[in-house]
């Protein structure tokens, strides 16, 4: 199946497999805090976070990938911005596609690393407190080993969301093969042109194959990991 690729569908698959890995472990301190903050904290604005954080849910991809663009284009405050200091630049670049899959991914990672960080037993932080760890240290001594096996899955589920992005993705970037075209974006133009069917298939196939073997993956060294704690 692999070797049956031609250069456009290795591009395709390859940069697919760039933004997902990027979009996963670039997010994945900010989905840890901010999971955190919602199972531990108790502050005004919580509901309004949690809204906020699940909001592209349930937006449509088209409609969030258009705000990206607003914001993150080279026009916008942010786009502008980061361009101007850092050279940063978003909108029809691999980067913009990283930036989509991972604010599409975030959602599902941060509900998983939540629930895990609900399940620890408090009275084992409490426990690291009275030992006289503080809060940041019984974070990262406590809660973050056990929380580690949603933490994995979070990942995992992040990073097939990547994978699979394509509404946010083709509104933000485009699909300009070689630079924005991910797996989706690739099926996409071949089922709109004639005889286009076979490398869509192709393509599917991998997409599937990809998405199954991270997930047996996650299974595996989650399953390996709950055998350390017990």
């Amino acid at each position: 199946m692999f070797t049956a690729l031609t250069p456009e569908e290795w591009a395709a698959l390859r940069l697919s497999l760039k933004v997902a890995t990027v979009a996963t472990l670039a997010s994945l301190p900010a989905g840890v805090a901010v999971a955190c903050l919602l199972a531990r904290g108790r502050f005004r604005g919580r509901s309004v976070l949690d809204a906020l954080v699940h909001l592209p849910l349930i937006l449509p991809p088209v409609v969030t990938g258009y705000l990206l663009l607003l914001a993150f284009g080279r026009k916008g405050p942010i786009g502008a911005w980061l361009e101007a200091h850092f050279g940063l630049v978003f909108s029809f670049r691999w980067t913009g596609a990283a930036l989509a899959a991972a604010v599409m991914g975030f959602p599902l990672m941060v509900r998983a690393i939540r629930l895990s960080i609900e399940a620890v037993d408090r009275r084992l932080e409490q426990a690291a407190g009275t030992l006289g760890a503080g809060p940041i240290l019984t974070f990262l001594l406590v809660t973050l080993p056990l929380a580690l096996p949603g933490i994995l899955a979070g990942s995992v589920l992040a990073f097939a969301k990547a994978m699979g992005e394509f509404g946010a993705t083709i509104t933000f970037v485009a699909n300009i093969p070689g630079e924005t075209q991910t797996l989706p974006t690739a099926i996409y133009s071949f089922t709109q042109v004639p005889g286009g069917d076979a490398a869509a298939m192709r393509l599917v196939l991998i997409s599937v194959a990809v998405s199954v073997l991270a997930l047996v993956l996650s299974e595996w060294l989650a399953r390996g990991l709950s055998r350390r704690m017990d």
